[in-house]
């Protein structure tokens, strides 16, 4: 194994932990800086499998928090309207990604392009909603109603169009269906768990036939970047939106995904 490689899973790896939950689409981030270093993975698996560093991430934070909650289940009515609604959430995407799973893998992802275009239009909604004078009714995730859990849920499936960003768009449509800042960024942390383990799984079993034990050796060298830098992101970032709200993410798109045009055109 090269060492160029594996400093390359280190740095996507990090990058994937650092984009991940913020509204800035980190498999767009991935696939465009794999594109330029000339990084290939069998089956573009190392983008999706290094997430389960980041799901790791979020329940080693959350750790006490979703054990309380699990031994509420039994007895509190608002524990189990909670677990329903990420569940609610998580099925839209679930359905579409399995029947449309080829199809991303094999064209969308394939398209830097189309990558940048998204970064670019993601970016302006965000600066759009984030000025916006919303009126929030909901400011706990603890009380989100089923039906506001399911059109997030169908929100976010716009996300499998890289560059979109899931936490970006379950965010935006949060906020745009009355949740505060705060528990519109926690939702998408709580629904990043099945919706990512659902993918690393689906994606493991598609290709499991063509992973090599040099894919085994990337994948753990970015699972392992994208566990310390998504901890390190989800312990602050919902402290940042709360206070400064989503601008500067929004305006990060535009920088890049502007300049990864203007590389595109200049380089190929």
């Amino acid at each position: 194994m090269e060492s160029e490689t594996i400093v390359e899973a280190l740095f996507l790896g990090l990058l994937e932990g650092m984009t991940e939950f913020l509204p800035v689409s980190s498999t767009g981030h991935l696939l465009l800086a794999g594109h330029f270093l000339g990084f290939e993975s069998n089956g573009k698996t190392f983008e999706v499998l290094i997430q389960l560093g980041a799901i790791l991430a979020i329940l080693t934070v959350y750790f006490s928090r979703l054990l309380k909650i699990a031994r509420a289940l039994p007895s509190d009515p608002t524990a189990r309207r909670f677990v329903t609604g990420i569940l609610v959430a998580f099925l839209p995407a679930a359905v579409i990604g399995a029947i449309a799973h080829d199809f991303i893998k094999e064209v969308l992802f394939e398209s830097p392009r189309l990558i940048c275009v998204m970064l670019i239009i993601g970016g302006l909604i965000l600066l759009w909603v984030d000025r916006l004078d919303l009126k929030a009714r909901y400011t706990s995730v603890m009380d989100y109603p089923l039906g506001l859990c399911l059109k997030i849920g169908l929100i976010q499936c716009f996300a499998m169009i890289p560059g979109t960003s899931r936490s970006g768009a379950t965010i935006v449509g949060a906020l745009l269906l009355g949740t505060d800042k705060r528990s519109a960024a926690e939702f998408s942390f709580f629904l990043a768990m099945p919706t990512m383990a659902g993918a690393f799984a689906y994606d493991l079993f598609k290709n499991r036939n063509i992973l090599t034990f040099n894919d085994g050796s990337l994948i753990f060298v970015g699972f392992i970047a994208a566990f310390i830098s998504g901890v390190f992101v989800v312990r602050y970032l919902l402290d940042y939106v709360s206070r400064h709200g989503f601008a500067l993410f929004a305006w990060w798109r535009l920088v890049v995904g502007t300049l990864g045009l203007i590389a595109l055109i200049v380089m190929g």
